[in-house]
């Protein structure tokens, strides 16, 4: 870049190295990921459903019974503890059926294919933000760069416009036009600081860096356009609708499981009188699902229309993709072209401009203010390539990060 060099010159003695830190394009992004409070929270709701899917599967906790049994309340036996009364003691356990069991675990499989979906999408989220901001700040500076050159370069016409009026060889008016020319290009330079100050608080939201200062090379403006819609497929908005899908049709399987009877198996002791022995007594019990038509079906239908919900709402989410993938795209591709056609032609042409300018005045076949405007013209225009390039930048910086499956 040409401004580089400018660029880091004003960076060293401009910048006050406590208030703040030099941050590249890949710390950005780095600490985009590690520093991102979201992206912790999404770590810690994936690490708490791996922890529940241990017991997905696992036997309900066993019911521990105890009380006294066949206490007479009337007639004349009342509250007479002897022959069958007695107090039992008992330990009683629900057995859902297999089809029930693997129905939750598959749910909580589901559930961690779903948090580690959601928080790829969330890494990728936040490395998008802050590569954009990033780009903004870093052309923002170096806009500023070129404002400041071609301040001085304007400055510096002001001692030849006093002299050339003085001498009767200027009109009163040329002095005025390069007052003008300098509010031009600082009204330029004042836009500039308010976009400087916006990308550092848009950055500081990613990297929690007050005042950053982007250093280094911008990323690349040249993108494979066909290597990124090969990734489309991988995109974290796509595996994150799969995940879902998928926790759908465990829910539809959870739901058929209750078609299958459940089981049950309990055990006491009794202690009755010394007289009489005490007792010990085994159960099993089987849930009986006769009435499927008005309890189970409905809850499975329920679950199924969930799923055909998901599987739309994932081929939903593909065409979207799909649709802005080519719009930025498209974006990149008109922004590339601006950029280039500014480069290669506009900007040849207000460079020969001040020069026969500058040289007709030297000639005295031109007026101080047709070098004035050809100057000011200049410096615009090299403002608004910086844009354009800029434009170009994110343009591709967006399709990189936004459209690749790499988010770690």
């Amino acid at each position: 870049m040409r401004y580089f060099l400018a660029f880091c010159g004003a960076l060293m003695s401009g910048m006050s190295p406590v208030l703040a830190r030099p941050v590249s394009y890949d710390e950005a992004l780095r600490g985009a990921v590690l520093g991102q409070p979201q992206v912790r929270s999404r770590e810690l709701q994936l690490d708490a459903r791996r922890s529940a899917a241990d017991a997905a599967d696992e036997l309900p906790d066993p019911t521990l019974r105890a009380g006294i049994r066949n206490l007479p309340v009337t007639g004349p036996d009342l509250l007479d503890p002897t022959m069958m009364t007695m107090l039992e003691v008992g330990i009683e356990q629900q057995i859902p059926n297999l089809a029930e069991r693997r129905a939750r675990a598959g749910i909580a499989t589901a559930d961690i294919e779903t948090a580690s979906a959601e928080l790829a999408r969330t890494r990728y989220l936040a490395r998008l933000g802050a590569g954009e901001s990033w780009v903004r700040l870093a052309y923002a500076q170096r806009r500023l760069v070129v404002a400041d050159t071609a301040l001085d370069q304007v400055y510096e016409l002001v001692p030849v416009s006093r002299s050339a009026v003085s001498s009767g060889s200027a009109r009163p008016a040329e002095s005025l036009e390069v007052r003008r020319a300098v509010l031009e290009i600082e009204d330029a330079r004042t836009a500039i600081e308010a976009d400087e100050a916006a990308a550092q608080a848009q950055l500081a939201r990613y990297i929690d860096e007050t005042d950053a200062v982007a250093a280094g090379e911008p990323p690349s403006a040249e993108i494979d356009p066909e290597e990124l819609r090969r990734s489309l497929a991988n995109h974290p908005e796509i595996l994150l609708a799969g995940a879902q899908l998928r926790e759908m049709q465990a829910r539809v399987d959870l739901a058929r499981s209750d078609n299958r009877p459940d089981f049950g198996v309990s055990a006491s002791y009794g202690v009755r009188e010394r007289q009489y022995g005490d007792m010990f007594t085994v159960m099993g019990s089987i849930t009986l699902p006769l009435f499927g038509k008005h309890r189970q079906q409905p809850l499975i239908a329920a679950a199924d229309a969930e799923a055909q919900a998901a599987i739309a709402n994932r081929e939903d989410r593909m065409r979207a993709l799909n649709a802005r993938f080519e719009a930025d795209l498209a974006v990149w591709r008109s922004a590339f072209r601006q950029w280039q056609r500014a480069r290669e032609e506009l900007l040849p042409l207000a460079r020969d401009r001040v020069s026969l300018e500058t040289a007709s005045y030297a000639a005295g076949r031109a007026d101080l203010i047709d070098v004035i405007a050809a100057i000011k013209a200049l410096a615009l225009l090299d403002i608004e390539i910086l844009r354009r390039e800029e434009a170009t930048v994110a343009a591709a910086t967006r399709l990189r990060l936004a459209y690749t499956e790499d988010v770690q």
